[in-house]
């Protein structure tokens, strides 16, 4: 384990190490675009991150109190703001092949959660193949792949009427967006369909939804959020957030500290 200062750069590979953990305390770090061979964890204990993957293809908002799973060899930036309590674990993929292939936001147990800061305060040199570290280490992953997955991750379209959806500002509705991209609704909907998978009003909404968390993890009131992000009421605001995540904004936000 290393406590590390957020302008120290670190390269997990060049240890050649099946499993590594780092602590530190980063507040706003930006982590610029970067590759690594393992596959990493990212949590923390309060704010929030903001993950762009395969060269913006695709964002994740990783909530207090979740984990990121990053596949080694997956392009990444991570913005990071307000956060405390900040850890990562790295695993070499060839020495645990059961990992999730894909990306993903996850729920933590606190079997887990007690899992990843033993491994996180762990020191370099322990060895990951003997005694208890072994099983440690197996069972950090065999939790990691039957975790549930968050609703906090969202493909982007590439088309290039589209370039101005990006994570910062509130997509307008599907006709503000046909006017301004000279194309038609339906021309607009096959298009996100193709390229996300989605209809736009879900993708929409997913959007509201991680911006929201966003949001709230950093400070921000509920009449706050629900202000900027278009909705009438605080009440209409907490009905759509527990629609989507089975909570009120303050317990997800809350929830498992």
């Amino acid at each position: 384990m290393a406590w590390l200062a957020a302008t120290e750069a670190f390269d997990p590979d060049g240890l050649e190490r099946p499993v590594i953990g780092i602590q530190s305390e980063l507040g706003e770090h930006d982590s610029g675009q970067h590759c690594h061979r393992m596959g990493q964890i990212l949590f923390s204990k309060e704010g929030c991150v903001r993950l762009t993957m395969n060269d913006g293809e695709l964002l994740c908002l990783l909530p207090p109190t979740r984990v990121a799973w990053i596949p080694g060899g997956i392009t990444h930036r991570a913005e990071m703001r307000s956060i405390v309590a900040y850890r990562s674990v790295w695993l070499d993929q060839t020495e645990y092949p059961l990992l999730p292939e894909q990306p993903a936001i996850l729920s933590v147990n606190p079997l887990l959660k007690e899992l990843l800061e033993r491994i996180a305060a762990s020191s370099w040199q322990t060895d990951w193949q003997q005694g208890v570290f072994a099983h440690m280490a197996a069972l950090c992953v065999a939790e990691l792949s039957v975790a549930h997955h968050e609703p906090m991750s969202l493909i982007m379209p590439r088309d290039r009427r589209l370039r101005a959806l990006t994570g910062d500002t509130l997509p307008p509705l599907l006709s503000e967006l046909a006017k301004a991209c000279g194309a038609s609704e339906r021309t607009l909907s096959r298009i996100f369909q193709r390229e996300t998978g989605m209809a736009y009003q879900p993708w929409r909404q997913q959007w509201r939804l991680m911006k929201a968390v966003e949001m709230l993890a950093t400070g921000s009131r509920v009449t706050e959020a629900a202000f900027a992000l278009g909705f009438a009421s605080d009440s209409a605001f907490i009905h759509f957030f527990r629609s989507h995540t089975g909570e009120t904004p303050g317990g997800y936000i809350g929830t498992r500290r």
